[in-house]
């Protein structure tokens, strides 16, 4: 089974300027994702969709290969869906390259773990799904105002209170890893088709870096890991 990780990573971030290449915990953001992707016991190739020059320098350093993706690609509107069929279609035409599965990768959730990336695609194969995504444990009571104002409960009764242990778990999707038949995906054109199954993270592996405050708590968390694992 071949399996390919595309990892993509645009140029053109307006929440936190040069996010992709910004160093946290000492290495630049897009290499915690190559790595955890080099690190997978799934995955054979780990292949970088960019449109930035210097964005390609960090990736090929790292050890990874690069596609250029066009500008139109790279908006702030284009799906990922579309930097990930590009780079399939660009490796098909230009090296006959068919992965049988893909693995998408986010550099916004540096915290996750290498079992994570793998629970996931095992979770693809074991259950025999078209398509699997990383998430993580949710407790939380969820409101939102209706065109009156008034507060309406969404996923609760707001006259009950039942406690955390009282209460199935939902979950969120952190934009950590996913796995996909590519088959499917490329008739699809989107990534949750079919039967789509979960692998649930441990908590404390969901990130996802949007703003700088959420930058400045990664690098807090991946740092406190450093210093455990310097004292073993």
């Amino acid at each position: 089974m071949e399996t390919l990780c595309i990892i993509p990573a645009r140029g053109g971030s307006k929440g936190i300027p040069r996010k992709n290449v910004r160093l946290l915990a000492g290495k630049p953001l897009l290499a915690h994702a190559i790595e955890k992707a080099q690190a997978s016991r799934y995955i054979s190739r780990v292949v970088i969709s960019t449109d930035d020059g210097e964005i390609a320098d960090v990736a090929r350093r790292w050890g990874a290969d690069v596609v250029m993706r066009p500008a139109e690609l790279a908006t702030d509107t284009a799906s990922s869906e579309s930097a990930l069929l590009h780079t399939l279609d660009y490796l098909a035409e230009s090296e006959g390259y068919q992965p049988d599965v893909l693995v998408f990768i986010q550099c916004t959730a540096p915290l996750m773990s290498v079992e994570d990336v793998d629970g996931t695609v095992a979770a693809l194969l074991e259950k025999s799904a078209d398509s699997a995504l990383a998430v993580a444990p949710f407790y939380h009571f969820v409101w939102r105002e209706d065109e009156q104002g008034e507060a309406q409960a969404i996923n609760h009764d707001k006259r009950v209170r039942p406690m955390r242990q009282q209460r199935d778990p939902q979950f969120w999707e952190p934009g950590a890893v996913y796995a996909l038949r590519v088959d499917g995906f490329r008739q699809a054109r989107f990534r949750f088709f079919g039967k789509t199954v979960l692998y649930v993270m441990p908590t404390k592996n969901a990130s996802e870096i949007d703003e700088p405050l959420d930058f400045e708590m990664a690098e807090m968390v991946l740092r406190a890991r450093q210093a455990a694992t310097a004292e073993k």
